[in-house]
């Protein structure tokens, strides 16, 4: 059987770690098997901020990859604050008030200078590479990942030029993402960063979103087909360890500084004052990048000798490190923006079949998720008591060697069966 090629144009691929990798480095795992052939351009020398070799041996053999140099500004600026670069490259950015004089004028060069990212002197060389190589392989149809939400200017480009169906994916929103209004915009930067967003809107054939609400934001800017294909989780073949001894409440990835659930630390700091046996078996597990504020937000509610700051840890450590802890928390910033966002760390929780306390804005997309599979406890902002409340039935049952979660209707968040739906998108279109 004639496979369909499919181009698809992405930043993040292994050797980068994070979230930002997993999503196309699944779907190209499974295509194969729903008869679509993935041929995968990536940058050759990227700049990229988190890294994890391991992940290097999950690339598919049946996949064809294709390099092209890139030229990124982080690699200049990394010769004046290397560290804070860093940071802000991987979306660590800190409180407005707690800037140092370097972080702004960083914050302001990448949102005012490099629009739409600092990826985007990658866009006119892809182009050129592309559109001769579309044309020699017979390739009629594309996919661009984003963010960077340059990538998807290289689509805009070649649908411009060349005959080929383009689908737009967005794994987070354009100018509604939650680190968007940190970046000092201008109001002429603002108003690019809108107008480029609405010619890809309403350029693509198709456009891709993971959540209903992004779909809901960019349907007031579009009329063309937008689909929903969450994030997911795969089968990871990992040997089965005991559950850790100590009542651990694991945050697994990113800690951003808008993240930083005082209502959390509140609760933790009340239960270890009235409760000395839970103060004798409590630890709080920080798995992955860490941003200043919110370590010293555990250093205010004297929590810090309980932490366990473990640092970034390879995704298959991340992964055993859900399935052994007690508890797993879900932290997403408290703003009408960040709605939209499903971590996609969420599924891979799921599936650990660890109770999920998740903390965000009213009215999440990743709230209905966990609710209606039964996975997890979903608390806004002002909801102390009613979380004080689950923390200590939760450490209630932890005791007694019942804490244990029964979830339901997963097998949807499976990436074989979100893979199979992209397949017939790209297929059907």
């Amino acid at each position: 059987m004639n496979q369909k090629k499919l181009l698809i144009i992405t930043y993040y691929w292994p050797p980068a770690g994070g979230p930002g990798v997993q999503r196309w480095l699944k779907f190209v795992k499974y295509l194969p098997e729903f008869g679509v052939q993935p041929i995968v351009y990536i940058p050759e020398n990227p700049t990229y901020p988190i890294v994890d070799e391991g992940l290097v041996n999950e690339v598919s053999d049946k996949a064809v990859i294709l390099k092209n140099k890139i030229f990124e500004p982080y690699q200049l600026a990394g010769f004046f604050s290397k560290n804070k670069t860093k940071k802000i490259s991987s979306g660590i950015i800190p409180n407005a008030k707690k800037q140092s004089f370097i972080e702004k004028i960083l914050l302001w060069i990448r949102g005012n200078l490099f629009i739409p990212d600092a990826r985007v002197y990658w866009v006119n060389p892809s182009v050129a590479y592309l559109k001769k190589y579309i044309q020699e392989n017979n390739i009629d149809t594309i996919v661009t990942s984003g963010p960077p939400h340059s990538l998807h200017l290289i689509g805009l480009k070649l649908k411009q030029e060349l005959p080929i169906k383009w689908f737009a994916d967005f794994r987070d929103p354009w100018t509604t993402i939650g680190y968007h209004k940190a970046l000092k915009l201008s109001s002429y930067a603002d108003k690019k960063h809108k107008k480029l967003e609405k010619e890809v809107l309403n350029s693509a054939d198709t456009i891709i979103v993971t959540s209903k609400t992004t779909k809901t934001e960019f349907e007031a800017i579009t009329n063309k087909p937008i689909a929903v294909i969450t994030n997911g989780y795969d089968v990871e073949k990992i040997n089965k360890q005991p559950l850790d001894e100590k009542f651990t409440m694991a945050h697994i990835g990113s800690f951003l500084s808008d993240r930083n659930p005082k209502i959390l630390w509140e609760v933790l700091q009340e239960l270890i004052a009235e409760n000395s046996f839970f103060a004798d078996c409590f630890q709080l597990k920080l798995i992955g990048k860490i941003s200043q504020e919110i370590i010293d937000s555990i250093i205010d509610f004297q929590l810090y000798k309980y932490c366990d700051n473990l640092g970034y840890v390879s995704h298959i450590e991340a992964i055993q490190h859900q399935r052994t802890s007690q508890v797993l928390l879900l932290i997403e910033i408290d703003s009408k923006d960040t709605k939209s966002i499903i971590p996609g760390k969420l599924f891979e929780y799921m599936v650990s079949e660890r109770p999920i306390i998740a903390i965000g804005p009213k009215d999440s997309d990743f709230a209905e998720i966990i609710t209606s599979t039964n996975t997890g406890v979903f608390f806004t902002y002002n909801e102390k008591e009613r979380l004080k409340k689950t923390i200590l039935a939760y450490f209630e049952l932890y005791l007694e060697n019942k804490l244990q979660v029964y979830p339901v209707g997963l097998q949807q968040y499976s990436r074989k069966s979100l893979t199979e739906q992209l397949s017939k998108l790209i297929k059907w279109e």
